[in-house]
């Protein structure tokens, strides 16, 4: 295999506090998952690290940034996407090599997703206002003149997922410094490499020191540090649910405010009038890109029974037709799961959902190859009340599922824990309005997986989390309201 650190110039490995890049005292080992093998290793982040860059965002804020106009701030996030721009095929390399994805995926969403959400901001970023709000006066007896305007929220702490770090530092970053945030970053420790690079990219744009910083480490360190800072007004943090519950707990003891993505168990519903053949290209992309290692992964398939056995027959011949092996490879289509921890669990799952009395009609175990690869895995007949149809997995296995009648479609995708996102196949347009309408998940698309945007707000309902990013609500997400009342 070709997958080694020689396949890119260099690595940046260390902190980035108040505009000075340092090393740690301590590392940890990033490996390398298409091989097992060491990649590199990289400066672990300490909570003395968190306090020192909290301060130095706290000291930008009230200082610099605080007097940087939204015009100059604009400029400086354009100028930031106009370099991701350049060194996009560093950093698909980067993101390949850290997360074990095929080279082309990163390329084609990934790095593209974050230029543009950097420049949606950008035009955010003198945009934002207030209000003039007509009120009956001053206990009758003067008039007044109430407006409101909008203020960043203050120093913020995002937390990145390591699937696709990239973008999702791209959309905690972009709308927290449009709206004058300074931000404390805590890469995820499984795949830190292209948010450092990122770092030298903010270096190079211009911002001032402090505005951004960057501190590797793992959760249990650098992250809970972060989260309980008195410093830290909010923390952004996408990953799983039970990592979630936790910050919200501590958070909750200086009452920052929190925007939390925790995942998904997205369905995909095949109506009886759909496209099958366009459906069955969509759905396997929504169950394969990225190993299955996406939030909004479509891994509950629910199928109209008169489609049943084609949908069944061909996501079992898609799986068969993945080609496992080396991100650089032209030939791949399927990389491998970030790290050993994550490869066993998935195991573990497919197992779960032998023992269940689920059908397994495609993949099922690990291939024979060094790196943490699990072969595409596909049940039939599986029960929603089954383990593998109700907790996330985060791997590639899909769970196909019948039903006969419309209602019973929307019972079985709204019986679950999560609500991020939900795909319907149809072509009748007045179905797809009224499904949307039913299904309980924060973005619902029709005909299609995956349609983001930055112009789009992001988030889901019950576990899958609390608050929104990106558009607009990225904007609200990250600024206080304020009420200026003169009384004339």
């Amino acid at each position: 295999m070709t997958t080694t650190a020689e396949s890119v110039t260099a690595f940046t490995t260390g902190l980035y506090i108040d505009g000075v890049w340092a090393t740690a005292a301590e590392t940890f080992d990033n490996l390398n998952p298409a091989t097992g093998e060491l990649l590199v290793k990289v400066s672990s982040g300490s909570a003395e690290d968190i306090d020192r860059a909290v301060r130095a965002a706290r000291t930008a804020l009230e200082g610099v940034w605080a007097e940087t106009t939204g015009v100059a701030r604009g400029r400086l996030l354009n100028r930031l996407a106009d370099l991701i721009e350049r060194d996009a095929a560093e950093f698909a390399r980067l993101e390949a090599l850290d997360v074990g994805k095929p080279v082309g995926q990163p390329s084609m969403l990934d790095v593209p997703n974050a230029v543009a959400t950097f420049r949606h901001f950008a035009g955010w970023a003198d945009k934002i206002q207030g209000a003039t709000i007509p009120t009956a006066g001053y206990l009758g007896m003067a008039k007044t003149h109430s407006y409101t305007v909008r203020e960043p929220v203050g120093v913020i702490g995002a937390i990145v997922s390591w699937n696709t770090p990239l973008m999702i530092a791209g959309w905690k970053l972009g709308p927290a410094l449009a709206a004058g945030n300074t931000i404390v970053v805590k890469p995820p420790e499984d795949a830190p490499l292209s948010i450092l690079h990122l770092g030298q990219l903010i270096e190079e744009a211009g911002f001032p020191a402090g505005v951004v910083n960057i501190v590797p480490g793992l959760g249990r360190t650098a992250g809970a540090a972060l989260v309980a800072h008195p410093g830290v007004d909010k923390i952004s943090f996408t990953g799983s649910p039970e990592v979630g519950r936790q910050i919200q707990k501590v958070a909750a003891d200086t009452f920052k405010r929190v925007t939390l993505e925790l995942g998904g168990k997205t369905p995909q519903i095949v109506c009886e009038d759909a496209d099958v053949e366009a459906a069955i290209q969509g759905i396997a992309m929504g169950l394969f890109f990225n190993q299955g290692e996406t939030c909004a992964a479509g891994t509950r398939i629910l199928v109209h029974r008169s489609h049943y056995d084609t949908v069944v027959n061909a996501l079992a011949q898609a799986a068969e037709a993945q080609i496992l092996g080396d991100p650089f490879a032209e030939s791949t289509t399927m990389g491998a799961l970030v790290n050993e921890r994550q490869q066993q669990r998935v195991l573990d799952y497919i197992e779960k959902g032998k023992a269940e009395g689920a059908r397994l009609v495609a993949g099922g175990a690990r291939p024979d190859q060094p790196g943490f690869f699990v072969r595409p895995t596909i049940f039939a007949d599986v029960d929603n009340s089954s383990t593998i149809a109700r907790e996330e997995i985060f791997g590639p296995v899909g769970a196909v599922i019948p039903f006969d009648t419309v209602d019973e479609a929307i019972a079985i995708a709204n019986d679950t824990d999560y609500g991020l996102a939900a795909t319907i196949w149809t072509r009748n347009v007045s179905l797809a309005h009224t499904l949307a309408a039913k299904v309980r998940a924060g973005a619902v698309w029709v005909n299609g997986w995956g349609a983001l945007d930055p112009a789009l707000p992001w988030g889901g309902m019950k576990t899958s989390g609390i608050g929104r990013e990106l558009g607009w609500a990225g904007i609200v997400a990250n600024t206080e309201e304020k009420v200026v009342t003169v009384v004339l």
